[in-house]
């Protein structure tokens, strides 16, 4: 999240203000009553604060999330929990009437695997694909496995690698200021 608001701070010329913006943050999480601080609510509250930051006046403008939030479309506890004044000046956005309007689309869970992908795609990766999109997951599977990043900055892990390849010893013992460490080969 703290990445995110760097580069939307950045973007603006204003990467200066982030310790201000996380300040903000804080304020907006209160305001939208303390929601868990997870995808993608977290990215609705950092967004919120960068541009009241970026704007100069809180709540000038509002991300189309802020106004689902408060109109309860990502919970039906938002609009309750929320600060009334902030609900209230949020939804007075003229944007705000088109997302009072909109229904979500209630899809069978065979049409959304039909939507997103079809049989073959694993739950997870449908949930993905739902939430992220198609975009993000297929740069994902492009991306391939995630790798492994071994450096002289992790000796222990560089030695324990070199000592299971060794074929002339079954047993390593270390010892060190009441600490002990025992790594043994067990035989086929």
């Amino acid at each position: 999240m703290i990445s995110n608001l760097r580069h939307q701070l950045r973007t603006m010329g204003m990467e200066d203000r982030l310790q201000e913006t996380l300040d903000e943050a804080g304020r907006v999480r209160a305001e939208f009553g303390y929601p868990i601080m997870v995808t993608p609510l977290a990215q609705f509250v950092g967004s919120q604060a960068a541009i009241n930051v970026i704007t100069g006046e809180r709540y000038k403008e509002v991300t189309d999330q802020s106004i689902q939030y408060a109109l309860g479309h990502w919970g039906k506890e938002a609009p309750e929990v929320m600060d009334v004044d902030i609900k209230d000046k949020i939804l007075s956005h003229p944007r705000a009437k088109d997302w009072a309007k909109w229904t979500p689309p209630d899809l069978s869970l065979e049409q959304v695997r039909e939507k997103f992908g079809g049989p073959g795609v694993s739950d997870e990766e449908l949930v993905l694909r739902v939430i992220a999109g198609e975009t993000a997951v297929k740069a994902m599977l492009a991306a391939g496995a995630p790798k492994e990043y071994l450096s002289a900055r992790q000796p222990l892990v560089h030695l324990i690698g070199e000592l299971a390849q060794r074929q002339d010893c079954r047993q390593v013992f270390l010892q060190k200021n009441g600490f002990m460490l025992r790594i043994e080969k067990k035989t086929a």
